[in-house]
């Protein structure tokens, strides 16, 4: 009774059948979605890759530009010291006396503290000025693409 139950069974199901053209239209389908995304990836890859060079290009031409700027006032901070330097050497030769040479120099230990805390005031005005300049371009191009990747 169980092989007569199982053949009728067997009977009473219907398999699908296979369409084979519309297998095919599904796969194109599918490969043509998966080329377009692939189209549009690499676009936005490629787009990324320019804004990436421009924002490099721009932040390198900042950083010779800031590095200049800072060599610049290194030299004049130099040259400075060292006129100074000068100046109080020929003035300690020209002392008549030891409470002379101790006021000149007095004077001029004075003097450079307040000249060194004026220079590295100014250092610290130009190197933030720097780090500013050079850090624009790579935080305002890393912001755009947090707001792409948020509006993706």
């Amino acid at each position: 009774m169980t092989k007569a139950k199982t053949a009728e069974t067997i009977e009473n199901v219907e398999f699908p059948s296979f369409d084979a053209s519309k297998a095919t239209d599904q796969i194109r389908a599918f490969a043509e979605k998966g080329v377009e995304q692939s189209k549009e990836a690499y676009s936005k890859l490629k787009t990324g890759a320019e804004e990436t060079q421009k924002v490099l290009e721009s932040t390198f031409e900042t950083a010779k530009t800031v590095s200049s700027d800072l060599s610049l006032k290194t030299i004049a901070a130099l040259r400075a010291n060292a006129e100074a330097g000068f100046l109080h050497l020929e003035a300690l030769i020209g002392a008549k006396s030891l409470s002379e040479v101790v006021e000149l120099q007095t004077a001029f230990l004075r003097k450079r503290v307040e000249t060194t805390v004026e220079q590295a005031k100014d250092f610290q005005a130009v190197v933030s000025k720097a780090a500013e300049d050079v850090s624009k371009p790579v935080k305002t191009a890393f912001e755009k693409a947090l707001k792409d990747i948020k509006a993706a």
